[in-house]
């Protein structure tokens, strides 16, 4: 028997959520799981060896890559090679895209971006990966009501994080870097890859939530016309991703389950 709009409405206001809410769309990195602060790592340890180089290179002085600053304005939620090229814009850096086959250690956007997913790959083989309890928590609700659920992520390594995180069978839908590729949808901020998940859940958009931490990412949901978009403050920028189209913002899941657990 299927479950009519008054349960969805009451459904979705226990959930925290307006109540013509009927699917639930999920960023991964900072939102799920503790792994933003890994991306963010990576991404300033690459940086920082090219930068110096070039500083030598140039003569020019060193300015280092800002874990926080340059991270939320120029790479976060993004693809990684957008995320190189709009860093390397905002320094007034112009190198060749390069290909798919340059390596770590090639002076090209591709060569930046390899040296990057090595060095995130490698942290996540050390340190492992932790979900979020409270995303967790409100997951595992989602699952008993049998309401749809997706994550979107600009991450090419998305399902091996959430193998990783053991929350790989609570989604109906995966969207990530690799369905990007193959379906030409442009990344976030575009909203094209939330479009594609509503799809797949054959839910309206008007109709879903979508859960970010990324300016990047809010600005995505904002603009793909969604129901609500939820701001995920981990950092300290709640101000920010209102600003870049957040309905609401809190700073964990938990904020919004209501009543008992299910």
């Amino acid at each position: 028997m299927g479950m009519g709009a008054g349960f969805l409405g009451q459904t979705a206001t226990m959930l925290g959520l307006p109540d013509h809410i009927r699917a639930y769309l999920f960023d991964l990195d900072g939102v799920l799981t503790q792994t933003a602060k890994v991306h963010a790592a990576a991404w300033k340890t690459m940086f920082d060896g090219f930068l110096r180089e070039e500083a030598r290179r140039t003569g020019d002085d060193f300015v280092p890559f800002d874990p926080v600053e340059d991270y939320d304005r120029y790479v976060d939620g993004r693809p990684r090679l957008d995320g190189t090229r709009t860093f390397l814009s905002s320094r007034s850096i112009e190198l060749p895209e390069g290909s798919s086959a340059d390596g770590p250690g090639v002076r090209s956007v591709q060569g930046l971006s390899a040296s990057k997913n090595d060095l995130v790959l490698r942290l996540i083989r050390e340190q492992g990966v932790q979900p979020y309890a409270g995303s967790v928590e409100y997951l595992h609700r989602l699952r008993v009501l049998g309401l749809p659920r997706a994550v979107v992520s600009s991450s090419a390594n998305c399902r091996d994080v959430l193998k990783a995180a053991g929350i790989e069978g609570l989604f109906d839908v995966v969207i990530d870097g690799e369905t990007a590729r193959r379906q030409g949808l442009p990344g976030k901020p575009a909203p094209d890859t939330y479009l594609a998940a509503a799809e797949a859940l054959k839910t309206a958009p008007e109709h879903a939530a979508v859960f970010e931490d990324a300016l990047a990412g809010v600005a995505s949901g904002r603009a793909g016309g969604f129901g609500v978009v939820v701001g995920v403050n981990r950092t300290g920028q709640a101000q920010a991703l209102r600003e870049h189209g957040a309905d609401l913002v809190v700073d964990d899941l938990s904020e919004l389950i209501e009543g008992e657990p299910v």
